[in-house]
């Protein structure tokens, strides 16, 4: 059976939402992330762990694809505890947290693992989720501590 791609668009707070929880347990190269000021555009590659499939039953083996996240209509990006100069380091991503600014702005903090954290501040929320290619079979689920 073949599988459709996932593509989610996100404009309010309540979409950022769901894309963050299509989202959770994804993995990020840091060669894999980039900003273009020029465009206002930020994009990361990750490979994401298809939690859709998992909770339908519809497959038994757990699977990751890639999937391409792209922020428009930025202004700023800062990161926190992200050597960038490490292209092969892996980022574990957890969740976005956004809010608007007192200028009307958002600020949306991507969350990852060891508190390294991408911040972005933008004009609109416009995000897209927009999954590439066929997925694959992964032996590993992710697994968290229940505090």
């Amino acid at each position: 059976m073949k599988v459709k791609n996932l593509k989610l668009i996100a404009k309010t707070q309540e979409d950022l939402k769901v894309l963050s929880a299509h989202l959770q347990d994804s993995i990020a190269n840091v060669s894999e992330i980039a900003s273009l000021k020029k465009n206002k555009i930020l994009l990361m590659q990750l490979s994401r762990f298809m939690w859709e499939d998992v909770e339908k039953g519809v497959f038994r083996k757990n699977k990751r694809i890639r999937t391409i996240l792209k922020f428009e209509n930025v202004l700023k990006v800062y990161s926190k505890n992200i050597n960038q100069l490490k292209k092969d380091k892996f980022l574990d991503f957890l969740t976005i947290e956004t809010n608007q600014m007192p200028d009307k702005n958002y600020e949306m903090n991507i969350l990852f693992a060891g508190d390294s954290v991408i911040k972005i501040v933008s004009e609109v929320i416009e995000v897209t989720l927009d999954d590439q290619g066929e997925s694959w079979d992964t032996k590993n689920i992710p697994t968290h501590k229940v505090l």
